[in-house]
């Protein structure tokens, strides 16, 4: 453009680029071109060019600058984006997972054809069910550990192995016949124990790593309970559908031609496919965003920097001093160390971050399991879920033999019993317990008043002061839905104990349906209120922790029901049946009646925690 004097302006602005012609001038191409000598540009250091570069033209360092800005904010958003959607995937298959994972809540559905078939006693049945219970819960805190300081992968994985082989060796076992001491030639009964050992821990390695990943990924944000009761739902309803698969379509047929009983072998054939190649997929799909759980764990540690408890211990001082020691050392030698030995230092210092990074998670989760199982109100939570599941789990486990129980012996063999079908009743378990998890964690999300954690710990004034709500809508603990979800859960098991259901078989359904959504309130709520009391950094460990409770109580009133319902045939109460099966209300009605008194004494040790965290100021 020509200037004022008659000459050639030749400054470039910017906004006047075009990328078809160069940024250099003519003058500046030619002085460039004259500088440039190969033999001695491979002499010269690159900061030799930098400075170079540096020197000449500032109008291109302008455009360079701008150029940098552009592509870093492109890099941003791309790795953003990528984030997310690693997100959005993780979650997705954490949903599918958990939809296979809870295929041991059908165990009704083919519980008493190993009575009959497999001429197993009742005891034995139970045996085999508290088997997989003890193998799924017990586990649990040593899954939870692997989980929270590796990933989920390897647990996703090695799900998928067990329950290929669990259910592999069960549907062989099932084909064999009964055992050789009840009067058969097929395998012993001890194997059937060890295929559904595998089962349980399978269960539990697949369930964690769906909901671990859920919770790590959005445990901090604003829907964190919808976000971790659907998976939690989608593993009630697995149970739901894979029993109304094996009762409508892998079904024996009768010699009428008419639908029969689910055979047991195809169905768990089906059952070790499907789940070998979901785990296997997961250890792909299941993914922690790793930014977020280094941000967490970092904000955690200031916090405890802060209040002053890191302060006692020397454990990051080693770490920090070599790392400082190097960078010192890094600037003292800028200029007497070549190319490739700023390379390795750079690695090295890497390194030493990444390791300082590896042992603050570690000592900040060590800590955090400490601190959560020395809190008073973590017991009072555990022995209220102890008291709440030990109870559903064995009712679910052995509704195909409470069934026969409420059917009068003149009752035709092949009508349908007036209870109704055990997989109607799994499907109602399945349906309440599913619309329990996901109302009680989107109704605790929009009415729960703000959080505040137990850990990491927070000032009291800022204690009190979130304590009060930002705004006017009316805020309901989690506790508040909590402890009337379990009073409907004993509701079911006060009808199931009064001879009502022996007069009116049919009023079993809403036992089934009140004993459901109970037990899915308490399997929704309470790793919510975990999350919320004592944070995420650690959640699957502590989740862990609590969730061994089921095992215990599932061994204990299984064995309750188990030998009452044995004692009861013995007594004579069986009127002489001759598939070894119990009629009436002794077979059932004492542990029913026990079932109730357990509930109502979770109702009360759930109360003396949410007293506990109203003390320290913890509100959930």
């Amino acid at each position: 453009m020509p200037g004022s004097n008659g000459q050639t302006d030749q400054h470039i602005d910017k906004r006047d680029f075009d990328a078809n012609r160069p940024l250099l001038l003519a003058s500046d191409q030619h002085a460039s071109n004259e500088e440039w000598n190969p033999d001695s540009a491979r002499s010269r250091p690159r900061s030799h060019y930098s400075r170079r570069s540096g020197e000449s033209g500032r109008g291109g360092s302008d455009d360079g600058l701008l150029s940098d800005v552009v592509d870093g904010i492109v890099e941003r958003d791309r790795r953003k984006m990528h984030k997310e959607v690693v997100r959005v995937i993780s979650f997705a298959w954490g949903v599918v997972t958990c939809l296979g994972a809870g295929s041991i809540t059908a165990f009704s559905l083919y519980g008493h054809l190993l009575l009959t078939r497999l001429r197993y006693t009742q005891l034995q049945v139970n045996a085999v069910s508290i088997a997989a219970e003890i193998a799924m819960y017990l586990l649990v805190p040593l899954f939870g550990y692997l989980c929270d300081r590796y990933s989920p992968s390897p647990l996703a994985l090695f799900s998928g192995l067990l329950f290929g082989v669990g259910y592999l060796l069960a549907a062989l076992t099932y084909r064999s016949g009964p055992p050789v001491d009840a009067g058969g030639s097929g395998w012993p009964f001890w194997v059937m124990i060890v295929a559904f050992i595998a089962i349980g821990m399978g269960t539990s390695c697949m369930y964690l790593a769906a909901v671990a990943t859920c919770a790590k990924n959005y445990g901090r944000g604003k829907h964190k309970g919808i976000m971790l009761a659907i998976p939690i739902a989608a593993f009630g309803l697995s149970g739901m559908w894979q029993s109304q698969l094996g009762t409508y379509v892998l079904y024996e047929k009768n010699p009428d031609g008419s639908r029969g009983d689910v055979d047991v072998f195809r169905y768990f054939m089906f059952l070790a496919i499907l789940l070998l190649v979901i785990g296997v997929i997961g250890t792909f799909a299941l993914q922690i965003v790793d930014s977020d759980e280094e941000k967490y764990i970092d904000e955690t540690v200031e916090e405890l920097e802060r209040s002053g408890l890191l302060e006692e211990s020397e454990f990051f001082r080693p770490v920090r001093a070599a790392v400082e020691y190097g960078t010192f050392a890094e600037d003292d030698d800028d200029r007497s160390i070549t190319l490739s030995e700023e390379e390795r230092e750079q690695q090295r210092l890497e390194k030493e971050r990444e390791e300082e990074e590896r042992r603050k998670k570690t000592w900040l989760l060590n800590y955090e399991t400490r601190v959560f199982l020395q809190d008073p109100t973590m017991w009072w939570l555990a022995a209220g879920f102890f008291l709440v599941t030990g109870p559903g789990e064995s009712y679910i486990n052995n509704l195909g033999t409470i069934i026969p129980t409420l059917t009068p012996p003149s009752y035709e063999a092949d009508a349908s019993p007036p209870a109704g079908l055990p997989s109607t009743h799994v499907t109602t378990v399945a349906l309440t317990s599913t619309i329990a998890r996901l109302l009680t964690g989107s109704l605790s999300d929009f009415f729960a008043p703000p959080a505040t954690h137990l850990f990491p710990p927070i000032p009291e004034g800022a204690r009190h002061r979130s304590i009060t709500p930002s705004n006017s809508r009316p805020t309901i603990s989690r506790m508040a839905f909590l402890l009337p979800s379990a009073f409907l859960l004993s509701i079911g098991y006060l009808i199931l104990s009064t001879p009502i259901p022996l007069q009116e078989p049919s009023i079993f359904h809403l036992t089934t349906a009140l004993v459901g959504f109970g037990y899915g309130s308490a399997f929704s709520l309470t790793p919510i209120i975990i999350s919320v009391v004592w944070g995420v950094e650690n959640f699957a460990t502590n989740w862990g922790i609590v969730a061994m409770m089921p095992a215990l109580g599932a061994a204990l009133w299984g064995v309750v029901y188990s030998t009452a319902y044995q004692n009861a045939i013995d007594a004579g109460a069986g009127f002489g049946s001759p598939d070894g099966q119990c009629h009436g209300w002794r077979c059932y009605g004492l542990w029913a009646v026990g079932c109730t008194a357990s509930v109502w004494v979770a109702i009360l040790a759930w109360a003396a925690a949410w007293r506990g965290w109203k003390r320290k100021g913890v509100v959930v």
